[in-house]
């Protein structure tokens, strides 16, 4: 665990925090470190837990500190390409992320979710799933969920399960981070500001599998061109899911039955109009592969099957808030590239009033605007983007767009456009940056907004 070794910890967010934390565990020196110089040295200190003996730096980081450093732990938000890496990299530095860090103390099994989309929904699931099959107590998830892996992996025993949601930047830093388990839901473009092209974005997707053997399971979308490609040279035993087609062996849609074929014998599962409160056939698709992960942990399907009966919508994920005046208000703040969006756009099956806008991830807005398919009455934008989208929607012939300067003034102008029986939906197709410092703030303020409407108001 990096002992003897002086360690630079760039970022000082959640991941960092906890990265440093597990470290200072095992007498590690370490250097807390983050480059944004409207953050003062003291600000930073503050965030050090109690009894931490860390060097904090903000700003510029001095030549002679940087030419002491043994190791680096990046934090997911930060770039691996910048300047000050690159360089540590050159000099032979290890460059590893919060993720290898905690599989390096990991004691227990191991599942790993990835993918462009649904992996919050998936992996909440799947958590579930093990907690009522080993207990709550040997259950740990972790990862892009919001919960620092390297918090929870002291906790770690031969007989617990360590669920992690794991997104692209988190995989970009990994060695020998190796899942009993992996999944990659699918791959649609996003963080193109980040890793540049598609295909670095892919390869970075791909990377959950990439310590794993035969002896490991991998679980694919067959429906996805990235995923069933990845299925024919993927290092683990390739386990594929599909809402659109028959398999010849895996899990997949007939009718309104989720079935499964395994050697020419099929099973019919559940009913995903009987058996699930989750909406949308990307809810579908999450659990299917929620059941293959869970069967590739040595799960009961019976078990399995109880949890997801059980299960309602993760937060912010086409998330029900409430309805007011004959209008259903509907949280998708996680819909935060164009591909997610589209799944929050089928999921409504009334008239929508819909919210787009915000961070531009130098993403593609075309598909979106066509999934409207004459269900969106308006769409309301805000934030960095809603010129691109403008632009983009009236290419495709969608004339019915208003503008806001603010959040608030969105909502209210999504209010005094829904008419009884309509929808309004928070489902931007763009990151909150800029306006939010995440996805779970746009979400949370959208819905005090709602609660707080009253008849009166509408």
């Amino acid at each position: 665990m990096l002992e003897g070794q002086k360690c630079l910890i760039i970022g000082s967010g959640i991941s960092g925090i906890g990265a440093l934390q597990l470290l200072e565990q095992f007498g590690v020196e370490t250097i807390l470190y983050d480059s944004n110089e409207k953050l003062t040295k003291e600000e930073l200190m503050a965030k050090l837990p109690e009894g931490s003996k860390a060097c904090c730096i903000v700003g510029v980081l001095p030549e002679e500190v940087e030419a002491g450093i043994q190791a680096v732990v990046l934090s997911p938000g930060v770039p691996t390409d910048i300047p000050l890496v690159n360089r540590l990299r050159d000099r032979g530095v290890q460059i590893l992320g919060e993720i290898e860090l905690g599989f390096l103390a990991e004691k227990g099994n191991v599942v790993a979710i990835t993918g462009t989309n649904g992996k919050t929904t998936t992996t909440t699931l799947v958590g579930e799933i093990m907690k009522a099959h080993v207990g709550a107590e040997h259950t740990f998830v972790v990862g892009n969920i919001g919960n620092p892996y390297t918090l929870e992996t002291l906790k770690t025993k031969e007989n617990t399960v360590t669920v992690g949601e794991i997104s692209s930047f988190q995989l970009e830093t990994i060695h020998t981070f190796r899942p009993k388990v992996s999944a990659i839901l699918n791959i649609t473009p996003d963080h193109l500001d980040r890793h540049h092209t598609m295909e670095a974005y892919v390869e970075a997707k791909e990377a959950i599998a990439s310590n794993q053997t035969k002896d490991d399971v991998c679980v694919l979308n067959y429906d996805n061109e990235y995923t069933r490609a990845f299925a024919k040279n993927c290092p683990a035993k390739a386990v594929l899911f599909s809402s659109k087609e028959e398999l010849s062996e895996g899990y997949y849609l007939r009718g309104t039955k989720i079935v499964k074929r395994e050697a020419g014998r099929i099973e019919e599962l559940l009913d995903i109009h009987q058996d699930m409160n989750l909406v949308g056939m990307c809810n579908v698709e999450n659990v299917m592969a929620a059941i293959a992960i869970a069967e590739g942990m040595a799960i009961p399907m019976a078990t399995i099957l109880q949890v997801i009966k059980e299960f309602r919508a993760v937060e912010h994920r086409i998330e029900f808030v409430a309805t007011k005046r004959g209008v259903d208000y509907y949280n998708d703040s996680k819909g935060t590239n164009p591909d997610a969006a589209i799944q929050g756009i089928r999921a409504m099956s009334k008239p929508t009033i819909l919210i787009g806008g915000g961070y531009d991830k130098h993403s593609e807005y075309d598909e979106w605007i066509e999934s409207f398919e004459g269900k969106v009455k308006w769409l309301v934008l805000i934030g960095q983007t809603r010129e691109k989208i403008a632009e983009c929607a009236r290419a495709h012939g969608f004339t019915n767009i208003k503008f806001a300067d603010t959040y608030e003034e969105c909502l209210q102008l999504c209010t005094q456009l829904a008419e009884c029986g309509d929808a309004v939906l928070l489902s931007p197709a763009c990151a909150s940056w800029g306006m939010f410092p995440n996805y779970e703030v746009r979400g949370h303020v959208f819905k005090e907004y709602v609660h707080g409407l009253t008849e009166e108001a509408l």
